[in-house]
């Protein structure tokens, strides 16, 4: 016995439910297939997070701790111009004669150099600030990979904008050194401690600019409508 497909069948009986709920059953077969349709997209719009993008985000954090280490080892150290027989620091000033050992002195003030004293302790306070700063960006980096959560996005954009920050006051720091020792400085004479803080300082620039560019990136996909609308905040 044939039946209609809108129908059902009972034994030697066959009832048609379309003459009694015909629009209930057009609106119906309609909005399922829109459903399948708005679901289908749903799922070729979701942002997807590619592979190299935590690949970046882990080279990032690894310029940055590295960064942090040669800034560190260089402040510490502090000697950074040798002119002539002098040494001269962020923290000491060392003479030598005859080949003779380093005597170095906490008093600036005896390399009579007008304003070395107060410009290397505005100098130093500054590229030790710088270090802090970034040690704090890079907790905030390596807490936003830890946690998965909308907060993330947040975390590495200010970390980022801390590195940032580091590099401003890493420069500084390095302009106040040179500017004070204007007179002194040769290209030859800067020491590997110097150029340790400047790579540091290079470092901090290319590492917050990079997280800001990244987390820009990631972000606008994040916030993306599936069908490519913007979405609101």
């Amino acid at each position: 016995m044939a039946c209609s497909p809108r129908g059902f069948q009972v034994p030697l009986v066959c009832f048609s439910v379309e003459p009694f709920f015909p629009n209930e059953i057009q609106y119906g077969l309609l909005d399922s297939q829109r459903l399948q349709q708005a679901q289908k997209l749903l799922a070729q719009r979701r942002p997807r997070r590619s592979f190299s993008d935590p690949s970046i985000r882990a080279l990032i954090i690894l310029c940055t701790s590295l960064a942090v280490v040669l800034s560190s080892l260089s402040i510490c150290d502090g000697h950074w111009l040798l002119a002539d027989d002098r040494l001269f620091g962020l923290w000491h000033f060392c003479t030598t004669s005859n080949q003779a050992e380093l005597h170095c002195l906490r008093d600036l003030r005896q390399a009579h150099v007008p304003g070395l004293a107060s410009g290397m302790a505005v100098a130093r306070s500054v590229a030790t600030l710088a270090v802090v700063v970034a040690v704090f960006g890079l907790e905030l980096l390596m807490l936003s990979q830890v946690s998965e959560d909308p907060r993330s996005w947040h975390r590495w954009a200010v970390g980022s904008a801390l590195f940032l920050l580091a590099f401003i006051l890493s420069f500084g720091g390095l302009l106040s050194f040179l500017t004070l020792l204007r007179n002194q400085v040769t290209l030859m004479g800067l020491t590997l401690t110097f150029w340790s803080e400047f790579t540091a300082s290079f470092l901090f620039f290319l590492s917050a600019v990079s997280g800001l560019h990244v987390n820009s990136i990631s972000r606008t996909d994040s916030v993306t409508h599936p069908w490519g609308l913007p979405a609101e905040f």
